[in-house]
Order: C-alpha cells, then sequence, then structure tokens
C-alpha cells in the first residue's frame, strides 16, 4: 500500500518554510477550536511533494489521528475523474462531444424548458436543441440540483425525491428517467448551473463501454495510474482508515454524520460524487493532469484532450458569474472559466483569492479540494471531512499557498 510522502525540501522547491509553516498553524487553530476534526495539506512543485502535514484527527470518538494513507471520501473531486473516462471514450471514436445525448440515453430526448408555474401547474416549451455531451461536462445543459432553492425547477426535483440528487433504493440507469421527466431550466448552452450533469454522464458512460462505471474507473484509471485505494466503496481491510464525516453544527462546531459508512457496493454509482481515496490516490492522479494525460508511461489521453479539458469552455470567455445561473451570480465566481468538470482561473486580478493564471482544479461537499497552478507547476491537495454550514477556508488556503511561493 503505498502512502504520499514528502520528497524534497521546501527551498528546494521554490518554497518558503516559514509561509508553509503559517498555513499549518492556521489550520491547525481550526482544529484546536473543534471546527474541524483534523486534516490533511500536501503541496508539490513539478510533481515533488515539498510540504505534506497530517493534523488531528479522523475520528474525534475513537482517538483515531488523520494520517498519510486515511481515507476520504472526496465527493465533487470525482467529478474530474468522470470527465477523464469520458474523453477517453471521445479519444477512441465511441463518443463525440457534439453528440446529442439522447443517442445514448432516449429518455432525454425532446427536452422541454421551464416556462412559469410551479407543483402540478407547470408550463414549458421545447427546447432550442438537444443537450450535448459537451453540455454535461460543463455544466450548461439547464440541469439543476433539487438542494438549491433558487429556481422553481429545483423546487421540482425536491417533489421527485431529488433532494440528494438520487431517488431512495434507485440505481443510475433508474435514476436518468427521473432527471428526464423534469424541465430543464434554460436552452442547453445558454448558462452555467452546476448540476446532476456527472451523474447522466456516469450512465452515458455505463452504457457506451458496456461496463458498470465503478467497474470502468478500476480498470481504465485506478489500476493504470496505481490508485490502490480509489473506488466506491471500502474493503473490511480499509474500514479502519476512512475518516468519520462531520457536519457543521449552528454553534459553529462539528458533530458526526450517521448513515455514510460506505461497506459494500453502492446500488448508485455517482459519477458526480461517489468516490473514496487517500491524499497518494488523488495525488496519481493530479500528476497524470499535469504532465498532460501520462503518468510514468501510461497515458491516458493525449495532451491536446488534456488542454481541453483543462482550459475555460464558456462562450466567449465568459467567467461563472457573468454566465452563471442566478444561484452561482456571486463574488467568488469571478475571474473563474469552467472547463470539462474543472473550474480554471481567466482572470487572475479577479478572483476572490490569488492564483496563477490558467489554474484549474475543484471542491468536495466535505471541505476537500485540488488545484494545479500551471504557471507556478503547483499541485495542492487539502482533505477534511465536515459538511460545512459557513466554514469557508478554500481562500484562505489558496492565500497562504500563494504566499510561499517564492519564484
Amino acid at each position: 500500500m503505498a502512502q504520499l510522502r514528502q520528497d524534497v525540501d521546501p527551498d528546494e522547491a521554490g518554497l518558503d518554510a516559514k509561509a508553509l509553516d503559517r498555513l499549518d498553524q492556521h489550520f491547525a487553530h481550526y482544529v484546536d477550536e473543534g471546527r474541524l476534526p483534523g486534516y490533511l495539506v500536501a503541496v508539490a512543485r513539478g510533481g515533488r511533494v515539498a510540504h505534506l502535514t497530517t493534523h488531528g484527527h479522523r475520528d474525534l470518538a475513537a482517538g483515531l489521528p488523520v494520517e498519510a494513507d486515511t481515507l476520504w471520501r472526496i465527493y465533487s473531486m470525482t467529478k474530474p475523474v468522470t470527465a477523464v473516462a469520458v474523453l477517453q471514450l471521445v479519444e477512441e471514436g465511441r463518443l463525440s462531444l457534439d453528440d446529442p445525448l439522447d443517442r445514448y440515453l432516449p429518455e432525454f430526448a425532446d427536452p422541454q424548458v421551464y416556462e412559469s408555474g410551479a407543483g402540478t401547474d407547470v408550463r414549458t416549451r421545447p427546447a432550442s436543441g438537444p443537450i450535448l455531451i459537451r453540455h454535461l461536462l460543463t455544466h450548461t445543459a439547464g440541469l439543476t440540483f433539487g438542494f438549491y432553492y433558487k429556481h422553481p425547477v429545483d423546487a421540482l426535483y425536491r417533489e421527485a425525491g431529488l433532494e440528494s440528487s438520487v431517488p431512495p433504493g434507485a440505481n443510475l440507469a433508474e435514476t436518468m428517467k427521473v432527471y428526464a421527466r423534469l424541465p430543464l431550466q434554460f436552452d442547453p448552452g445558454t448558462q452555467w448551473n452546476y448540476s446532476v450533469a456527472s451523474n447522466v454522464l456516469g450512465r452515458v458512460i455505463e452504457v457506451v463501454s458496456g461496463q458498470p462505471l465503478d467497474e470502468y474507473f478500476t480498470d481504465r484509471i485506478f489500476r493504470p495510474l496505481g490508485m490502490t485505494d480509489a473506488g466506491f466503496h471500502i474493503t473490511d481491510e480499509q474500514a479502519g482508515r476512512l475518516a468519520e464525516m462531520y457536519g457543521e453544527t449552528e454553534d459553529a462546531g462539528i458533530a458526526p454524520i450517521p448513515g455514510l459508512p460506505l461497506r459494500g457496493r453502492p446500488r448508485f454509482l455517482s459519477g458526480s460524487g461517489g468516490m473514496v481515496a487517500t491524499a497518494q490516490d488523488y495525488h496519481r492522479f493530479m500528476e497524470m493532469l499535469r504532465r498532460g494525460g501520462e503518468l510514468d508511461g501510461t497515458r491516458l489521453l493525449s495532451s491536446d484532450t488534456l488542454a481541453l479539458m483543462t482550459h475555460n469552455q464558456l462562450p466567449g470567455g465568459a467567467d461563472l458569474r457573468t454566465f452563471g445561473a442566478p444561484t452561482h451570480q456571486e463574488r467568488a465566481n469571478e475571474g473563474l472559466g469552467f472547463g470539462f468538470n474543472v473550474s480554471v482561473v481567466t482572470d487572475p486580478t479577479r478572483t476572490l483569492a490569488p492564483q496563477g493564471l490558467g489554474t484549474y482544479g475543484w471542491t468536495g461537499v466535505a471541505t476537500t479540494a485540488f488545484w494545479i497552478d500551471p504557471t507556478h507547476d503547483l499541485t495542492v491537495q487539502f482533505m477534511t471531512q465536515v459538511r460545512p454550514k459557513t466554514l469557508k477556508i478554500f481562500p484562505e488556503l489558496r492565500r497562504l499557498v500563494h504566499e510561499a511561493v517564492v519564484d
């Protein structure tokens, strides 16, 4: 079992050790205050890990510390893995970015767009065009999440049992039928709205490849990259290394969230957020991205395809705030475009926290994050397990890492 290890001293990698100490102290304070149970942070330059810190606990009640081989639910950090899987099928000629979705999932034929009304009195019109595969990869398909409370279609998702994006007890194929009968928020390609699109892509991967999603990921991504612990569930051997899940309480503390053991193969295989992985696993995945689609002689994607994935795909170079649906028209989205399941920095002068031009990455709902900064040849990951209410640590993390870059 491989573990992430520090490869080089910070100064050899052009990083300021004192600034990295400040980063550690900053997040250790969150642990001391009881706002985080524990965390892992890793900073690499040129592929060499120059800073690796574990602090606090993966399980507070059991007194188990965070360790380099701790397993984390990475939730939406699954999405870039799903994008790589889709792009593999595109490169093989089995799928095209401009294929209509209904070619693979007929239930999505003739999509309807919401016009007015609520509940049983909803009026729709035919969409101006079909949902394309590229719309799903860029979250411009018109789909949504039930946990938003901004648009009447969000409410329709909740009424359909999609508060958590999945009808209780449904598998991936069954869930598609529920998604497909709901109206779109807008015409495909006309706005950006973070959504269930990656679950749809997961089902497309199954249909095109003829494999269940977990088997495809294992055969085509995890095993080739040496991501030995990554998967959609944990084994008995792994169970002791899985971090406990916590939720932020009303008094800014944390409390365990029951019911998330990940034991046994799940009925619903989520391309949106189903993965569990160690820091070493995700470091391997990030290194493949950083190196243009190849790692240690194994190529998953061509460099051209990888470049397409990690460059802004929004029309006219728009950012997430200007092209986003109302839910996303916030200050934090200024200067950020969107590639295929990753955000991309298009204007560092407008981002909320300092970042290099072209930096790409994504986060997970349990306060996990990764990014790759091509300008500074930097890769960063942060792992913890807290579903937040008010906790917002990513701008602080980005600022503190940026301050550590010497050259």
